[in-house]
């Protein structure tokens, strides 16, 4: 009996002492439930409800139990875990081993789409049955690769083969709105589910995250909360920059130590790169920098054209190559406004029965995202060029055949026609140096084959497209 007293009473002033130096819910959560079985010398053995609640212990409390054990036994203090059952008000926590798991779910704060109230699952399940929130229409067989997503569809489709299995873990997706990062993400999810159906997948979002973090805060249900999410295989985590509470950090940085351990797939998207990520725990950040990271960038002229060729395949309809060209050519920001346009310009036909034609394409244009007159001119596509190669306009408009003269005239004539959709061929060569229609034509298409397998080609072309018109336009 006083050996039994003992233990109670150390505990009891260390549990005094931990109350006061950290947040009262996280004290309710995490030390009301464990109990103190005994002391043996300068050991104290207490219970707790799972293997994972010791390792949140560990991770996220461990200097605080070695400072108070020590004040209250000394400095050989050690702290050895039962895990067991243990009460909790009216609720149980199973143990994650030795018993028959307790499969009832707990039916909290429920996000799938489908309604079900298995949001959350007690520990100790070895599989949980839940809808991936996947939509089937962002498969990697509606994707349209190209240099801006390339190396992040070849990441991808590796993940896919072999989850958790390759060094892109974490694969972290990064770039501006509409640039199909969310896309990529679920296609991820989507051929993991194909290949591999017996691996539990969730895609969420860091917004979600954080809101059902503080639900099951306020309804003390974090133990369950973080019980689901340890069930992951494959946690697919979309616009994880709104995850910017530092308290649902601290859940999703034990989140994230947990499922890599284990050899799950993460996969995230951001509109930033992760040194730009603001309000963000340094020790998240750098966990995200252990896998590899992927910018999505503005399509090119050539994978717009294709994406719209694509799309209408996928929709069933046909419109004309000349309507086609003049989108990809006028709209180059991402392929959301593209394909808003295109589905806009298809519905507006539709109702009224008139055929898609370029002057339909302008007038929706004009009502969707305005005029927006590019400042560019063959003026100064012609200066940039010159000012970027270190060339004189005579020497540009010249018929000189030097190498670095020939390659500046075609970038020249390739942003022209990419980057003014009014100009025609004739035009184009007629401005630089009285060239005709078709030289132009197999510039252009010159410029394209280099851009897809000359690096430092293509860098030439994005820097002098950056030059002439900034990303923020």
């Amino acid at each position: 009996m006083e050996r039994r007293e003992r233990h109670i009473e150390v505990w009891e002033n260390c549990l005094r002492i931990i109350e006061q130096n950290i947040d009262p819910q996280k004290f309710k959560t995490w030390f009301r439930p464990i109990v103190p079985v005994s002391i043996e010398e300068s050991t104290l053995t207490v219970e707790v409800p799972t293997h994972f609640f010791r390792e949140y212990l560990e991770e996220s409390f461990l200097d605080i139990i070695k400072m108070t054990l020590k004040r209250e036994i000394g400095t050989d203090a050690k702290l050895v875990y039962l895990i067991r059952p243990v009460k909790n008000g009216t609720m149980i926590y199973p143990a994650s081993h030795g018993t028959a798991p307790v499969n009832k779910p707990v039916s909290i704060n429920t996000f799938s789409q489908s309604g079900s109230p298995d949001a959350y699952v007690f520990p100790g399940i070895q599989r949980v049955r839940i809808d991936p929130r996947l939509n089937p229409v962002f498969c990697f067989g509606n994707m349209v690769a190209g240099e801006c997503n390339k190396m992040g569809i070849t990441a991808g489709e590796s993940i896919s083969a072999a989850p958790g299995k390759t060094p892109f873990n974490p694969l972290l997706l990064f770039g501006g709105p509409g640039l199909g990062k969310t896309h990529l993400a679920q296609a991820i999810g989507i051929s993991i589910k194909e290949k591999h159906p017996e691996l539990v997948v969730l895609y969420v979002t860091g917004n979600e995250f954080k809101t059902q973090y503080m639900d099951a805060t306020m309804g003390n249900k974090l133990t369950e909360f973080m019980a689901f999410y340890q069930k992951m295989d494959v946690l697919i985590v979309d616009d994880i920059q709104d995850l910017n509470s530092q308290k649902a950090q601290n859940a999703f940085f034990n989140v994230f130590n947990h499922l890599h351990r284990n050899g799950c797939q993460l996969v995230f998207t951001s509109d930033r790169a992760p040194v730009d990520l603001q309000n963000f725990e340094e020790r998240l950040l750098s966990r995200f920098k252990w896998g590899l990271s992927v910018e999505l960038t503005r399509p090119d002229y050539s994978t717009r054209l294709s994406m719209l060729k694509a799309r209408c395949f996928r929709e069933g309809v046909n419109i004309s190559d000349d309507v086609l060209v003049y989108l990809a050519t006028r709209i180059r920001t991402n392929f959301r406004e593209l394909e808003g346009v295109l589905i806009s310009i298809i519905a507006h036909a539709t109702l009224v029965h008139q055929e898609v034609t370029v002057p339909l394409a302008e007038h929706i244009i004009a009502n969707i995202i305005g005029e927006q007159e590019s400042d560019v001119t063959m003026d100064k596509v012609q200066k940039v060029v010159c000012d970027y190669f270190n060339i004189t306009r005579d020497a540009l408009l010249s018929k000189s055949r030097k190498r670095n003269i020939v390659q500046a005239r075609q970038i020249a004539m390739y942003m022209i026609r990419h980057l003014i959709g009014s100009c025609s061929l004739s035009a184009i060569g007629s401005e630089l140096g009285g060239k005709d229609h078709a030289t132009v034509l197999h510039a252009c298409n010159t410029v394209a084959d280099l851009i897809s397998i000359d690096k430092t080609f293509k860098k030439y072309v994005d820097d002098i497209e950056e030059i002439l018109v900034p990303a923020s336009e």
